[in-house]
Order: structure tokens, then sequence, then C-alpha cells
């Protein structure tokens, strides 16, 4: 049997894309070709299109943080009261100074009485006045605080503080006390996730470093090798690589900012984490516990 005759090759395209083959452009559009009928459906298109190349992992991660600040309220991702690193309004400068120092954060809301008592916001660099020589009045530099309640929406949050380039709001409860405060940046590492500054660990640097008064900030993703040399401890790699794994493993769940936890005689503290990942620990060493023999000692 005669074998079929091979058609005449078609000469090479000058085109991006060749006649045969769809333009990106024409496959983003074939892929969003029907409506998604709800949330979930449009999760599974834009998952298919970073199937297909079509979108990559980090544009991906980022619009599924959008869409999921729409359905988080101020509640979610707030410095809850405890936690407030305030201000009092009668503390002299320096002291004042020195705590800015250590806290490492550049806006602070500022308390008269007590927590409840918020008079004003003091940015860091306001600071620089005292130490200038120049006239210093904490009370005349305070910007105005943003009070919301913890049902404020983040999407809507976001705008209001775009709107009006505020970068910190007071949450407060149904019964108008103090719950906490959000910041812009708590808002967006909702959807781009940890958005690291000057004042936390770098990527280049070490994982785990000394931060003040003996408590040590460590990155999540050390590697549990690392740690036990650091801290000489004995955790097991066989189940977890990292010490967010090893934390996660012991709270059963993804822990959230406040969570605390005492293992190995190291107490652990979750300084930054969000709905998806634990980014860094505060980790303190106990004191050793009193033998058998020093409690009887002391009990006679």
């Amino acid at each position: 049997m005669a074998g079929r005759q091979a058609p005449p090759a078609e000469p090479p395209s000058t085109d991006m894309d060749s006649p045969g083959k769809p333009s990106f452009i024409e496959r983003v559009a074939a892929l969003l070709s029907r409506e998604p009928e709800d949330r979930d459906d449009l999760l599974a298109l834009l998952q298919a299109a970073f199937e297909r190349d079509l979108l990559d992992a980090d544009a991906l991660s980022i619009i599924e943080g959008a869409l999921q600040v729409a359905d988080m309220q101020a509640h979610d991702v707030m410095v809850p009261r405890a936690q407030m690193d305030c201000v009092r309004l009668d503390s002299p400068v320096e002291d004042i100074a020195g705590f800015v120092v250590d806290t490492g954060h550049s806006r602070f809301p500022v308390i008269g009485g007590g927590k409840d008592d918020i008079v004003g916001i003091l940015l860091a660099k306001d600071l620089l006045r005292h130490f200038a020589g120049r006239e210093f009045d904490l009370r005349g530099l305070l910007r105005p605080a943003v009070f919301i309640p913890e049902s404020k929406r983040l999407n809507v949050l976001l705008r209001e503080f775009r709107a009006s380039h505020n970068h910190m709001a007071i949450v407060v409860d149904e019964y108008g006390g103090v719950a906490g405060l959000v910041t812009i940046e708590d808002v967006l590492e909702q959807i781009v996730g940890e958005i690291e500054d000057e004042h936390d660990l770098d990527d280049s640097g070490d994982n785990i470093r000394l931060a003040y008064n003996g408590h040590y900030r460590v990155k999540a993703t050390t590697a549990i090798e690392d740690f036990n040399e650091a801290f000489s401890t004995a955790f097991c790699d066989d189940e977890y690589d990292t010490v967010g794994g090893l934390l996660m493993r012991r709270f059963g769940r993804l822990p959230q900012r406040g969570d605390t936890v005492e293992l190995a005689g190291l107490r652990f503290q979750v300084l930054r984490a969000d709905s998806r990942r634990l980014h860094s620990v505060l980790v303190d060493v106990l004191p050793p516990l009193p033998s058998s023999s020093e409690a009887g000692a002391t009990d006679a």
C-alpha cells in the first residue's frame, strides 16, 4: 500500500502565537467563558488557571487573600487588648523612648487612666523633637485615634485606611471598651502574606535572634535541627521539619497570635501569624524546676 504523502510544511508564522494555537488572551477568555456560580466556583476557576500556567503561585495567593479579606472582620486579625503596647501620657519622655526602642513599633496608643482611656496615637518619629533639643509636648503631638467596631469588615477598613491615610485603628467591643488594635499592615498581610520591616527577622539573617530582656525571636521556618542546636533541646524532626510544624502539631491547629505553650523548658508565644501560616514566635528559657531534694530542704 502506498504511503500517504505528508502535506507540505507551512511557513513559520511571524506572530507570537502560531495560527493553530490560541493566544494568551484567548486562553484566559476560554477559561472564564462561563460565569462562576459562587465564590467556590470562582476559586476553582482560578486554581484551574494556575494549573494551566495562566497564573503563578504568588498571583493566585494574592487573589485568594483578597477574596478572603471580604469575609474577615477586625476581631479576626486585631492585636488583643492584653498584648497592646501602649504609652502612658504621664511617662517621662526618656522612658517612652526606651520603650519605643525595645518594642520596635512606629505607632503607639497613648493612654491616660488605662487602656480604655486612649487619648491619641504617638508616632515614634515625633520623639526626635525632644532629642533635637526642641520643645516637646506629648499631648500636643498626638494624632487622633480612630475607633472601629469588632465587626468592621477588613475590605471596608482597608478602603478607609487608604482614604484617611491612617495606619492604625482601635477596636472596641459592643460595650465601648477597647478590645484591641489593628493596623494597615495586619490587613495587607491577609492579602499578600507576611510583610517584614526593619524590625522583623531578615530572610538573609539568622533565624534565631535575641530580642530584648532575654527573649528570643524565632522564625517559624527555622529547622528543628538548628533550633535544637541553639537551645540544647532534642525535638524529633521525623514528623515535622520546622518550629512552625512543631507548634502546629502541639496545638493541633494553626496557632493564633498570642497563643503560648511550654515545651522542654521553653515557653513559646506566637508573635506573628495569619489565617494561613505561622510566621514567628517569641521563645523564653524557663527557670529550672527545683529538684526533690531542694524542695524537701525548703519545706523543712
